[in-house]
């Protein structure tokens, strides 16, 4: 089992900056990718980005602005949010998947873009 504790959500101006935290614990020698997607109100859950132990993956729609990292000694994934705008609002969680194709979730953590 792997758990997930996201942290660093809130409201931001458009044009802003975020940075979202998730901690894991538990099996994370088990960990492969950890990644990040979100949910905006009346919509599905959508993918925003992953990372390997090196390798990164993102969306079309954050391309550019967002950039996900991971510090393997503290077992943590980043997402740092720049250029941030109202569309990027939404529920953003954390997502893990071990090498035995096991996926666990944050509890997810709010990101408001407004003026």
């Amino acid at each position: 089992q792997v758990q997930l504790v996201e942290s660093g959500g809130g409201l931001v101006q458009p044009g802003g900056s975020l940075r979202l935290s998730c901690a894991a614990s538990g099996s994370t020698f088990s960990i492969n990718a950890m990644g990040w997607y979100r949910q905006a109100p009346g919509k599905q859950r959508e993918f925003v980005a992953q990372i390997f132990s090196s390798s990164t993956d993102y969306s079309g729609a954050v391309k550019g602005r967002f950039t996900i990292s991971r510090d393997n000694a503290k077992n943590t994934v980043y997402l740092q949010m720049n250029s941030l705008k109202p569309e990027d609002t939404a529920v953003y969680y954390c997502n893990v998947r071990t090498y035995n194709y096991n996926i666990y979730w944050g509890q997810g953590t709010q990101v408001t873009v407004s003026s």
